[in-house]
């Protein structure tokens, strides 16, 4: 009886002591995640930074109204939504495509550079990729005198509002698919090796047994990350867009996060810009809630 005590107070100090070690870690969210959406207040407000958030006017939804009621909010919304379902969609297709193929090959020392050559990107800032993107597409880089040479006119894929969503989701997705692809990887390695070998034997062709075998396996996670990408389908990439666009494809560039950043910090109507982005936070945390029954429903798993 008394060994059974001793174990039971053994294991009540452990549990104790993997908790004292996230209070780090909670403390850090707290300080830096919860107290500042305090701020949040300024949405509901007439804000003036000299009298600060105790010392502003108290205006209910007046703001949330008057971003209804503006005529470029529409376009807005769906400039965010096309370029993030774009990237969404289009770079988890080649994330797919780029894992099977990458699966395929056997020479270990060709596999890692591939690897290494097309993962580089994702450790970069936008800052360095902006600068090469802007190197190769404008009106004097390699881009535009290929197509010269072709006999083509010249497109200036920066400044135009029809080449502008394309150009931001081809960039994206270059920069991102190699590092998701990683996810896929992991998938396509749990399948049985045994079914292909069984397959390949009964005649099967390659892309039958890619398509009967390799994505059926990989289908749970396929729907994981698509469920869990719904969570930034209003997060069109801040960082990308800002580096990149400029006022003459705001009618086709501008998303939620540089809108928010021009009213707020350029404009300085801090209050307006709050409630934009508090807005974007409720679709953001409804979509992320939505998620996790999805996944849970599909494939047996919860993100939270």
């Amino acid at each position: 009886m008394s060994q059974g005590k001793s174990r039971s107070i053994d294991g009540m100090g452990t549990q104790a002591m993997f908790h004292l070690m996230m209070l780090p870690g909670m403390a850090f969210v707290a300080v830096f995640c919860f107290v500042p959406m305090v701020g949040i207040i300024m949405a509901f407000q007439d804000y003036v930074p000299a009298k600060g958030i105790a010392g502003s006017k108290f205006v209910g939804l007046e703001h949330f109204q008057y971003m209804l009621e503006l005529p470029d909010i529409g376009q807005i919304f769906t400039n965010t939504l096309v370029i993030a379902v774009g990237k969404i969609l289009l770079g988890t297709l080649m994330a797919i495509v780029f894992a099977i193929l990458l699966n395929e090959i056997r020479v270990k020392f060709l596999k890692k550079t591939i690897q290494t050559i097309v993962y580089l990107p994702h450790f970069l800032s936008w800052v360095v990729l902006a600068a090469v993107v802007v190197n190769m597409v404008n009106l004097d880089g390699p881009v535009n005198q290929l197509l010269a040479a072709l006999g083509l006119e010249k497109i200036n894929f920066l400044g135009s509002n029809t080449w502008f969503r394309p150009m931001i989701i081809a960039t994206d997705v270059w920069k991102e698919f190699g590092y998701n692809s990683i996810v896929y990887l992991a998938a396509i390695t749990a399948i049985d090796p045994g079914l292909h070998e069984a397959a390949a034997i009964d005649g099967a062709p390659w892309w039958k047994r890619v398509w009967h075998i390799t994505l059926p396996g990989m289908l749970p996670i396929i729907l994981l990350m698509a469920a869990m990408s719904l969570t930034s389908i209003l997060s069109a990439g801040f960082d990308q867009i800002y580096n990149l666009y400029s006022p003459m494809v705001y009618k086709t560039g501008d998303v939620l996060d540089t809108y928010v950043y021009r009213m707020g910090l350029i404009s300085r109507q801090y209050s307006f810009s709050t409630a934009v982005g508090l807005l974007r936070s409720v679709v953001g945390l409804i979509l992320m809630v939505t998620a996790n029954e999805l996944s849970k429903r599909f494939t047996d798993r919860k993100i939270f």
